[in-house]
């Protein structure tokens, strides 16, 4: 994120549980007792009336607060990512990984909550051991290795959640920016039983991503051999990374990089960065951040060798301004979707356009955005034209499909300058249509 410097996070502690979901009747804002689960406020409907053709798809989108820290006077949970998993009947359980968020790229140990009521009820955060921080070896300086970006997913043939994210260096308070050592995939696996493992290394030995190689904030694909589609940004210096398909194996303990097919290159900036990949019709879709004012998608028949990229726009052909934030996609089995922030009037002096989230169908032979069937996913609170830095951020958020009838966008917000305030919200789309597609 790198955008402005942090204040001195709350300390690490066991946090006054705030549990979440829809009971409708709650009264918002209502404070929860220690050590008890608490349920959040159904929102009114957001950006009512879709569009016809929005319509074939999407029947509803409503908002939830899940933890609420507009006050400042709790913490500040971020990159809340979830991941369905089957209970010992066969029943969904949304399991979630999140952590506090003290400045800029600054967090804390990372958490796990789950709902065993596809998100009604939420259990206390508890921190996951392996995923907190530890001293860099050969270092006496305090240096230290911390985790963040985490994406968990869960894999069938195994019965395993893979969480994975990557390396972040930390001196004291601060995020170690003049010091930070060469950055690389870590993850943890949880078992059948609940059990997390140690923090593991996902290796990749090639000059190319000496700098940084990651999977930070990707959606992954499990492919029905087992197999773990995904993609990596990489490079040997900060500028002008590129993006590969990446064909990984997973045997419920270890992720190995099999295959790394050809890059895609951006000289812009940090070049190609965050890219997520997915699979609609009888191809693998990635989306990518980059820093031109753009966001890119290339189509892949195999996952390894992709197209020539292209910058996202309207069915007109008119390119949209998205200002160096991540995409993620929304799969229907009848429908591919994108999930984005953008320039808008509404919008023109937030930090990067960071609120609100959008959301639009994507023409899947033109590989563009269909102008009429865009809405908010999460509407922009406050003035972002004449009180900019009162505008929560909403840029690291996740997408998960949890039930035929139903999928999730999930997005710890943030206020970088007034006081790293926000809550964690939840926005529930609803299908006109049962979605086919596995939950795992």
């Amino acid at each position: 994120m790198n955008i402005h410097q942090r204040r001195p996070m709350l300390p690490v502690r066991i946090a006054l549980v705030i549990s979440f979901g829809v009971i409708l009747g709650l009264v918002a804002g209502a404070l929860p007792w220690p050590g008890r689960q608490t349920v959040a406020a159904a929102e009114p409907e957001t950006n009512a009336g879709p569009t016809r053709e929005s319509e074939a798809l999407i029947a509803g989108i409503t908002k939830e607060t899940l933890w609420r820290n507009r006050d400042g006077r709790s913490k500040t949970w971020f990159h809340p990512r979830v991941c369905m998993v089957p209970d010992e009947d066969g029943k969904p359980v949304a399991l979630m990984n999140l952590q506090e968020i003290g400045g800029s790229d600054y967090f804390g140990p990372v958490h796990w909550s789950e709902s065993k009521d596809l998100g009604r009820t939420w259990s206390e955060p508890k921190p996951i051991p392996a995923l907190g921080r530890a001293p860099v070896e050969g270092r006496t300086d305090g240096l230290m290795a911390g985790v963040c970006d985490v994406t968990p997913q869960y894999h069938a043939p195994t019965e395993t959640v893979i969480a994975l994210g990557h390396v972040v260096f930390y001196k004291g308070d601060y995020f170690a920016r003049k010091e930070q050592l060469g950055r690389y995939p870590v993850y943890v696996t949880r078992s059948k039983d609940g059990t997390w493992s140690r923090r593991k290394i996902m290796r990749w030995d090639d000059p190319r991503g000496s700098f940084i190689y990651t999977n930070n904030c990707g959606q992954r694909v499990v492919l029905p051999g087992g197999d773990v589609q995904m993609s990596f940004t990489f490079g040997p210096r900060a500028e002008q990374r590129m993006v590969a398909g990446v064909r990984a194996r997973f045997d419920g303990d270890q992720l190995q990089v099999r295959s790394v097919g050809p890059a895609l290159h951006h000289p812009h900036g940090r070049g190609l960065l965050e890219p997520s990949v997915t699979q609609f019709g009888d191809r693998f879709w990635m989306t990518m951040r980059a820093e031109d004012d753009r966001g890119y998608v290339s189509v892949s028949s195999d996952g390894l060798n992709w197209e020539a990229k292209k910058a996202w726009s309207w069915d007109d052909g008119t390119p949209l301004s998205m200002s160096t934030t991540q995409q993620h996609w929304l799969t229907h089995s009848d429908g591919l979707f994108l999930v984005y922030t953008r320039r808008d009037e509404s919008n023109r002096n937030v930090i990067r356009w960071r609120s609100p989230l959008w959301v639009a169908r994507v023409d899947a032979e033109r590989r563009c955005l269909i102008k009429s069937t865009e809405r908010k996913v999460l509407p922009l609170v406050g003035d972002g034209v004449d009180a900019p830095d009162q505008v929560a951020l909403m840029g690291n958020f996740n997408v998960t499909n949890v039930s035929p009838h139903e999928s999730w966008v999930t997005v710890g917000e943030w206020m970088p300058r007034d006081g790293y305030r926000g809550d964690v919200l939840l926005a529930r789309i609803r299908w006109s249509k049962p979605n086919r597609l596995p939950l795992w």
